[in-house]
């Protein structure tokens, strides 16, 4: 009989990183019986979270999508408006305007840092100004740890008296020429799914400038619940707000906030010294208008110098028991987006043709990410 040799343990792309404090958060939370959505935890996470970014308020809520659907409808969107979006994200950022009613209009990106592309989303609105057609709203997504150019997005924006709604999922711990992205907006969401750089297993968080906006989510997010002894309803209202053993988790998280953004910095600094000599393998660049966390560290893979392409890649290490994924599909190119407007789309059609995700996590060892690299040189040598 042959000899069966046991396969190697998996290396995830961006598992969950828990500090250790978590455990005490959550017997605190049991203890006092507090184990229903809200609660002291819920209240101090918000606080402690508002802090963090530098913004005056701040809502914790079940998860990043419930955030966006109470910033669009804080921003007036519904039925019939349009919605101007970056292309190149995960489907969470746009089907919110779908729960409206609204229709999504794709938004190329720039190649320095993957987002929106700022001279695009100006040309489009210029445009529809002089059409009479302006959208509802923008948002705008910062992908993979990296902020977009908020500056020049905002400018465009408030020209025109419209909304800026931050997709910040994937950029908590990021900069924006020192501030936080997601402050620069009328409101920016943040994401605690698993796979984010801290997690409160499931959960987000909607922050804001205005009081007043975020306390119309506030009770939208509670089932609309007016003021009253009874159950009485002026609003339609939604089930979205955070448990206090989840709000307990995310406090623990927060505070290990820095560690865990250093942390993906030098799995990036390995992949890019290790990896640096080979032809056709590049890496997204770090914007010069702020820091990026490296939530995930993402390769582009030209086959024609490399020798292979992404795809090959990526089947290469899943050989390996080790997990890598494309850079995102973007939304124009989805089947359930496919009658949506668009402006452009080579760019992200491009980086989706070519990038590839890197094993990521904050719990990475040197013996993983040599795995990786190893793993990748072998396909470079084909």
């Amino acid at each position: 009989m042959g000899v069966t040799v046991a396969r190697r343990p998996r290396i995830y792309l961006s598992p969950p990183h828990l500090s250790g404090e978590e455990e005490k958060y959550v017997r605190e939370a049991l203890s006092t019986n507090w184990v229903a959505p809200l609660g002291p935890h819920v209240d101090a996470f918000e606080r402690e979270f508002a802090i963090t970014v530098g913004s005056p308020y701040a809502l914790a809520v079940s998860s990043g999508t419930a955030g966006l659907h109470l910033a669009l409808i804080e921003a007036g969107v519904g039925p019939g408006d349009e919605v101007l979006v970056s292309t190149l994200t995960f489907a969470a950022s746009v089907n919110p305007i779908c729960y409206l009613g609204a229709r999504p209009v794709f938004v190329d990106s720039e190649p320095l840092s993957w987002n929106m592309d700022p001279d695009l989303l100006q040309e489009e609105l210029d445009k529809r100004a002089r059409e009479g057609r302006l959208p509802k709203a923008v948002i705008v997504v910062h992908l993979y740890g990296q902020s977009a150019d908020l500056d020049p997005i905002a400018a465009a924006c408030a020209n025109y008296e419209i909304p800026l709604i931050e997709d910040a999922a994937e950029a908590l711990g990021s900069t924006y020429k020192g501030r936080s992205p997601g402050t620069v907006g009328l409101a920016g969401v943040y994401s605690f799914n698993g796979n984010k750089i801290i997690t409160t297993s499931g959960g987000g968080m909607l922050v804001s400038a205005s009081e007043v906006l975020v306390q119309h989510a506030r009770k939208l997010a509670t089932q609309a619940r007016d003021p009253a002894p009874h159950y009485e309803h002026s609003e339609i209202g939604y089930n979205y707000r955070m448990s206090n053993i989840l709000a307990g988790i995310g406090r623990a998280q927060l505070r290990v906030l820095h560690d865990r953004v250093q942390a993906r910095r030098r799995n990036f600094e390995y992949y890019r010294r290790a990896l640096a000599d080979l032809a056709g393998l590049s890496f997204q660049p770090e914007a010069p208008w702020g820091q990026h966390t490296r939530w995930l560290t993402c390769v582009l893979i030209e086959p024609d110098e490399f020798g292979v392409d992404r795809e090959t890649v990526r089947q290469a290490l899943e050989l390996e028991n080790i997990e890598s994924r494309p850079v995102w599909k973007p939304m124009h190119m989805q089947p359930v987006f496919r009658d949506c407007p668009r402006v452009r789309g080579e760019v992200a059609e491009s980086l989706f043709r070519h990038g590839l995700c890197l094993p990521s996590g904050s719990n990475l060892t040197e013996s993983d990410l040599c795995r990786v690299v190893d793993a990748i040189r072998r396909c470079a040598r084909r």
